[in-house]
Formats: structure tokens, sequence, C-alpha cells
């Protein structure tokens, strides 16, 4: 097989959520495989960053601060991108946040911001760009779930729900979107020592140590470990493949009888 099939060169992305973490690293390796990526999300300092190590990289970058629940500026990203570059090829839907509460603790405010911030936005990021996607008759989106979509976490109802509903959203938007050749796939990933992350562990070291000791690989999952899948979802590489959810977790939900609290 020839790893050119791997190539994203003339191709735009968009990369929610791009500022750091996961999102930055998927925004550079997108880049990296030879795509033009406009980078969005709510302030412009980090994103800012990343479009200049993208430039770096000989690769052109479009900075568009985005409110990804807000659908008017969900709109505007999808318009400064297709004037800038002219379509849209692959949309990364990485954009998401959460805080950890107990069932009865958690309020309906907090239900609603947690679903408003992971799941809608990613209802609304992708309906804007698969109306581009279907003038073009191709395109790839990849929908950034966890791995609390398909496993259960205390304290995380809403995080959880709103993950498997991305999981769910994948399938009936590849087959809704499939007549007009656009892919749409998800990407689960386990632990990943993003900062925000790790500020969260800081709080409960025990709770990282239970959280290693689920990992058969041993080890947390650094953003790195996410960029494989994404650049074959975004690619001809997987050109047969829609409607799937890639786990990327070193082997957690594999593990029969764990449990993180």
């Amino acid at each position: 097989m020839s790893l050119s099939l791997f190539s994203l060169e003339g191709k735009v992305a968009i990369v929610t959520g791009a500022g750091r973490g996961i999102g930055k690293a998927i925004a550079l390796s997108l880049a990296d495989a030879g795509a033009d990526v406009v980078v969005a999300a709510r302030t412009t300092v980090d994103i800012e960053a990343t479009a200049s190590e993208i430039i770096d990289k000989g690769r052109k970058a479009l900075v568009v601060p985005t409110d990804v629940r807000i659908s008017e500026q969900v709109i505007n990203l999808m318009k400064q991108t297709v004037a800038q570059f002219g379509r849209i090829d692959v949309l990364v839907n990485n954009a998401g946040g959460t805080f950890a509460a107990p069932i009865m603790e958690l309020s309906e405010g907090g239900w609603d911001a947690i679903i408003r911030e992971n799941l809608k936005s990613v209802f609304l990021c992708s309906q804007a760009a698969a109306r581009v996607m279907i003038e073009q008759k191709e395109g790839s989106i990849i929908n950034i779930s966890s791995i609390a979509g398909v496993r259960v976490f205390s304290s995380n109802a809403a995080y959880g729900a709103a993950k498997a509903g991305i999981i769910n959203l994948t399938m009936t938007m590849a087959l809704d979107l499939a007549p007009y050749n656009i892919r749409i796939n998800a990407i689960a990933p386990g632990s990943i020592a993003t900062e925000g992350w790790i500020e969260l562990e800081k709080s409960d070291p025990e709770r990282l140590q239970r959280r290693l000791a689920s990992i058969p690989l041993q080890r947390l999952g650094e953003p790195k470990d996410i960029i494989g899948g994404i650049v074959y979802l975004a690619s001809e590489a997987a050109a047969y493949v829609t409607g799937q959810t890639l786990v990327i977790d070193g082997g957690v939900t594999n593990n029969i009888g764990w449990r993180v609290r």
C-alpha cells in the first residue's frame, strides 16, 4: 500500500478547541500530513500560537475565534474558511469540557452546560460543515468522543451521556450523509495527559494511581497518541470507513472488571 493514501496535501481542515492539548496536537498533525488548517477556539491567544507553528511547517493557517456552542459563530467559522480556502475537506470536532458532580448534586444548569458544550457543539459544527461538503460531494468529519461514552465513570453522568450521544450522532450522520460521499467517524480517547487533565488529577493523587492501575499499557496517553487515528480517518486510507468509533485508551475498555472512581 502506498503511503500517499495518508497524504492530506491540498486539503483544508478545521479543528475546534485547537489551542492546546489534544486539539493542538491534531491541528499540527494535519499540517504535517499536508493540510492547510483553520484553528478555532473561544480565545485567540492559544490558537494564534498553534497557527504560528502550522505556518512554520510550511502550511497555511487561519485563526477564527469561535464559541462552538453558538450557531451564528459556527456559521461564521465555515464562511470564513470557505472565503479563505474555497472548501472544507476535514472537520475535527474536538472542543469540549466537563466537571465532576455526583448525580444528586448535578444541577439542571450544570447538565445543560455540559450537554451544550460537548454534544450540541458537535451537531452545530457538523451540520454547518456538511452543507459545504454536500456541494463538494466529499468530506470527512471526525468527532472526539471519550471512553466515558462507552464505559461508566462515577460523578460523570452528563459528560458520559454527551460523549455517548456523540457516538450515536456519528453513526446517524454517517447514514444520512453517505449518499454525498461524506464520511463521519469518531475517536474515543482514554486518559490523555493534557494540561487540564493533569490539573484535575493533582487534587487527588490516589485517583491518578487508581487510573494507572486500570490501564493495561501502564501509562497515561499523550496527545500524540491520538494523531495517527486522526490522519487515518481524515485521509483516503479510510475512504471506505464511516460510522465507526476508534477507541484509543491503552486497553482500558478491554480490562474486565476495571472501575475508576
